[in-house]
């Protein structure tokens, strides 16, 4: 489980009440809300969410509601790496279900877990455009292609 700290995040917080401060006559606040927590704190820890509850007079029930309805949300931090493996159709019957297992095994963390020392993180991803390159695994920005599950452990060897 992580635990925001708000005094390690005091300066982001201090901006984060600024921004919500700025911007909140505006109409439909709330994603752009949570849009600049998510980028801010790279997650929407529980305690910002209800941050914005009170500063907003918004119930955290509502924000939840709109939180999970957008899949950019995270309410747990991102690891270092995020890995995804694509599950769209083409890279799913060439294996990726394996390919995301292995990953989970390795790393000891299901889909939309990180590690406890945020390094690696795994995230659901739908389909990456790229079928006849299937499967396809992301980590970050690096697309790797015509991925194996024995791919995995020597992939994450040459992650520092």
């Amino acid at each position: 489980m992580f635990i925001f700290d708000f005094e390690e995040n005091k300066e982001k917080v201090d901006q984060f009440i600024q921004f919500m401060d700025k911007n909140r006559q505006m109409k439909g606040v709330l994603l752009p809300v949570l849009q600049e927590a998510q980028n801010k704190f790279g997650y929407l820890p529980k305690e910002i969410l209800q941050l914005i509850s009170s500063h907003l007079g918004i119930p955290t029930s509502t924000i939840y509601g709109v939180a999970t309805f957008y899949s950019q949300f995270s309410f747990v931090p991102r690891g270092k790496y995020s890995i995804s493996v694509c599950m769209g159709t083409a890279c799913y019957v060439n294996g990726a279900a394996d390919i995301l297992d292995e990953f989970s095994k390795v790393l000891s963390i299901n889909l939309g877990e990180t590690t406890a020392d945020r390094k690696f993180s795994i995230i659901e991803t739908r389909c990456v455009g790229l079928c006849s390159d299937a499967p396809v695994v992301t980590i970050n920005n690096q697309v790797y292609t015509h991925f194996k599950k024995s791919d995995v452990k020597h992939i994450l060897s040459l992650l520092p």
